[in-house]
C-alpha cells in the first residue's frame, strides 16, 4: 500500500535536466520564430515583387535584417554610452580651429595600417579629454570609420562599470555592419549566457571572432575605430587592466583593421595596464602639448564664447543696459586665459557661469571670477568652482549661510554620490523632502550641473571634476562646501531602506499580474515603472552599494536585518522585474560580508 496513491508518483526529471529542457525549448521557440519571419518575408516579396522570381539579393538582405533585429534584442546595451546619445548631445566638441594638430595626429594614426592598434590620450582632470573623444568619434563617424563608442561615466549606472562594455560595442557594430549579425547570432545561440560571462569571453565571442569571419578585400581591409573614453571612471580597477589587454589583441585581426582610441587620467592601475602591453600602443599626454598651443586654443574658445554671450545679452536688454561692443576686452580675456591654463574645464565652466542670468548680468559675473585672479589657489579647480559656490553665500547672515550649506550638502552631496542619476522628482522622494526644496537648492548651480526643465529627466554633473573638488579629503575644513562621502553613503543607505519599507512599495506580485509564470519580456516597461517608480528602482538596486561604501555592519534587529526579514523575496521580485536579478548574487555576497562577526561567533557557539 505504501507504493500506492500519490506517494508512488515520482518526478521523472532532475532539476538539472529541467533546466536543460527549458533552454532547449527556448532555443526551439527562437528558431521557429525566426523561420516564420523568414517565410513571411519570402511570401511578401513574392507577392509584391514585379518579377516572376524573388530577387535573391533582396531576400538575403531581409533575412540579414531579421537576424540583426534578433541580435540587438539579445544584447543589453548601456544607456547613453555612445557619443551621439541624447545624454551627450549638448556636451562640448572641440571649437573650430582648436586642437588642430592633435586631431591631425589622431587621423593619421587611424589611416596608417602600419601604426599600432591603440592610441592612448591621457591627461589630468579638466584638460578636455572627453571633448576630444566626442570630436574624434564625430570625425570618424562622418568618415564612415567609427565602429562603436563607449563613454564611461562614474555615477551613471551601467556606464560606470565594464559589465556591458562589449555587449554595447557589439550592438553598435551590428548596426554599422549588418553582415556581423549572423556570426554574433550563432555565438549567442551556442552560448546564450555569453553576455554575462567574463570580459575576455565577451570580447572573443561577441567582437573578435565575429569580425574575423567577415569577408573583405585582404589587400585593403576596412578600418574600424572604436572610441572608449574615460577608462579611469570604470569603478573596478582590475577590469581596466583586462580591457587594455583585450584591446591590444585587435592587431591579430586580418579581416579588418580594428583600432581603439582610448582616453583616461594617468592613474596607476591604467599605467600598469599599458605597461603590460608595452610596445603595442601609441600615446600622447595632454600636458606634453606645448603651452603656447594650449593658450592659443583656450584664447580662441573664450573669445568666441564671450562674444556670443555679449551679443545674446545685448539682444535681450534695453540699450542703456547693453555691454560695450568690445566687452570683455583683450586684457580680461588674457587674464581668464592665464587663470585657465591648462584646464579647458575652467574656460567652459566660467563661460556658463558668466552666461547664467539667474546669478547676475555678465559684467558682474565676470568681475566675480576675476577676483580670484589675485588669490592664492591650491589648485586650478579652486579657481574654477569657488566663484560659483561663494556667490551662494553673498550677503547672508551666519545663520542663513549655515542653512544654505546644509541644504547644499543634503541635495548636491546626494547628486555627487548617487550611483545613477535621478530627476529632481525622484530625488525629492528618495530623500523625503519637498521638490521645491530640491529646486531652490539647485537654482544657482546651472553652470556646474545639467538641470533639465523637465522634472522627470535626471540631473547630472556637467563634469566629474566638480565632484572631485567637493569630495577631495584635502579640502576638509578649507571651504564650507566640502562633502564627506562616507556620511552621504550612510544617509543614502538609510533613505533607500526607509523608502522601500514604506507602505506597500514592495509586496508580492507588485505589478498585480496574477500570473507568476509570466515571462518578464512580456511585461511592458510602463507597467513596471507604474508600480516601481524610479526612486524605488534606485533604492532596490543600490541600497546595498551605499551600505557597503559607508562601512555598514548588519546586526540583529537593525534596519537592514528587519528589511530583509520582511521583504527579501519582494526585493528579489522587484530586481527581476527591473532585469537586475543577476546582480542580486553579488549584493548578497556583500551583505554576508557586512554581517556582525560577533553575531556569527555567537551563532557558531550555539551550533557547537
Amino acid at each position: 500500500m505504501s507504493r500506492c496513491g500519490i506517494h508512488a508518483l515520482r518526478w521523472p526529471f532532475t532539476s538539472n535536466e529541467v533546466d536543460g529542457i527549458i533552454k532547449k525549448l527556448d532555443k526551439c521557440r527562437d528558431n521557429i520564430s525566426f523561420n516564420l519571419q523568414v517565410d513571411q518575408t519570402y511570401v511578401l516579396l513574392s507577392i509584391f515583387c514585379p518579377k516572376a522570381e524573388v530577387d535573391i539579393i533582396e531576400y538575403r538582405a531581409e533575412i540579414l535584417k531579421i537576424k540583426q533585429e534578433i541580435v540587438l534584442n539579445k544584447l543589453k546595451s548601456a544607456d547613453n554610452a555612445a557619443f551621439d546619445s541624447y545624454a551627450e548631445e549638448h556636451n562640448a566638441r572641440c571649437y573650430q580651429g582648436t586642437r588642430a594638430e592633435l586631431l591631425r595626429q589622431i587621423r593619421t594614426w587611424a589611416s596608417d595600417p602600419g601604426r599600432e592598434c591603440i592610441f592612448w590620450l591621457n591627461g589630468m582632470a579638466g584638460t578636455g579629454k572627453s571633448t576630444i573623444s566626442r570630436t574624434v568619434a564625430q570625425i570618424f563617424s562622418d568618415e564612415g570609420k567609427l565602429g562603436a563608442s563607449f563613454f564611461f561615466k562614474r555615477g551613471e549606472g551601467d556606464r560606470g562599470h565594464a559589465a556591458m562594455l562589449f555587449t554595447t560595442i557589439a550592438a553598435q557594430l551590428v548596426q554599422k555592419l549588418p553582415s556581423l549579425a549572423p556570426h554574433i547570432h550563432n555565438a549567442i545561440e551556442a552560448d546564450p549566457a555569453v553576455p554575462t560571462k567574463t570580459l575576455k569571453q565577451q570580447f572573443d565571442t561577441l567582437v573578435s571572432e565575429p569580425l574575423s569571419r567577415l569577408c573583405f578585400d585582404p589587400q585593403e581591409p576596412p578600418t574600424i575605430v572604436i572610441v572608449v573614453d574615460a577608462l579611469d571612471e570604470c569603478v573596478r580597477e582590475e577590469d581596466v587592466r583586462v580591457m587594455i589587454s583585450l584591446f591590444s589583441q585587435a592587431k591579430r585581426l586580418s579581416s579588418v583593421r580594428l583600432k581603439f582610441f582610448l582616453t583616461s587620467r594617468p592613474e596607476l592601475p591604467i599605467r600598469l595596464g599599458f605597461g603590460d602591453i608595452s610596445g603595442s600602443y601609441e600615446y600622447l599626454a595632454l600636458h606634453q602639448i606645448p603651452e603656447p598651443i594650449i593658450e592659443s586654443d583656450i584664447h580662441a574658445f573664450l573669445e568666441y564664447e564671450l562674444a556670443r554671450i555679449r551679443n545674446d545679452y545685448n539682444n535681450s536688454v534695453p540699450e542703456d543696459r547693453q555691454l560695450s561692443p568690445n566687452w570683455p576686452g583683450k586684457t580680461n580675456i588674457q587674464s581668464l586665459v592665464q587663470m585657465a591654463i591648462p584646464l579647458f574645464i575652467f574656460a567652459t565652466t566660467t563661460c556658463r557661469f558668466i552666461k547664467d542670468r539667474r546669478c547676475g548680468a555678465p559684467g558682474d559675473q565676470l568681475a566675480k571670477v576675476l577676483k580670484y585672479k589675485t588669490k592664492s589657489q591650491e589648485s586650478e579647480l579652486d579657481a574654477t568652482y569657488l566663484p560659483i559656490l561663494d556667490q551662494l553665500l553673498i550677503g547672508l547672515t551666519s545663520l542663513r549661510k549655515d542653512e544654505v550649506v546644509r541644504k547644499f550638502k543634503e541635495v548636491v552631496g546626494t547628486i555627487v554620490i548617487l550611483a545613477s542619476p535621478l530627476s529632481t522628482t525622484s530625488l525629492a522622494r528618495l530623500l523625503d523632502i519637498s521638490k521645491a526644496r530640491v529646486d531652490q537648492t539647485l537654482d544657482l548651480l546651472h553652470s556646474v550641473l545639467s538641470i533639465p526643465s523637465n522634472a522627470d529627466t535626471p540631473v547630472r554633473l556637467l563634469h566629474l571634476s566638480f565632484g572631485d573638488f567637493l569630495l577631495d579629503t584635502e579640502k576638509r575644513g578649507k571651504h564650507l562646501f566640502w562633502i564627506d562621502a562616507k556620511d552621504v553613503h550612510k544617509i543614502l543607505a538609510t533613505k533607500c531602506l526607509d523608502r522601500l519599507s514604506l507602505g506597500e512599495c514592495l509586496k508580492k506580485d507588485i505589478c498585480n499580474l496574477q500570473t507568476p509564470e509570466r515571462p518578464r519580456a512580456d511585461i511592458d516597461k510602463q507597467t513596471i515603472d507604474a508600480h516601481l517608480p524610479l526612486d524605488i528602482q534606485y533604492a532596490c538596486q543600490y541600497w546595498v552599494y551605499h551600505a557597503k561604501e559607508c562601512g555598514s555592519v548588519i546586526r540583529d534587529d537593525d534596519q537592514a536585518h528587519n528589511f530583509l526579514q520582511r521583504h527579501f523575496l519582494h526585493w528579489l521580485e522587484a530586481l527581476s522585474l527591473m532585469g537586475r536579478v543577476s546582480e542580486s548574487i553579488s549584493m548578497i555576497d556583500d551583505l554576508i560580508a557586512m554581517l556582525d562577526v560577533s553575531d556569527l561567533r555567537l551563532l557558531n557557539s550555539r551550533i557547537c
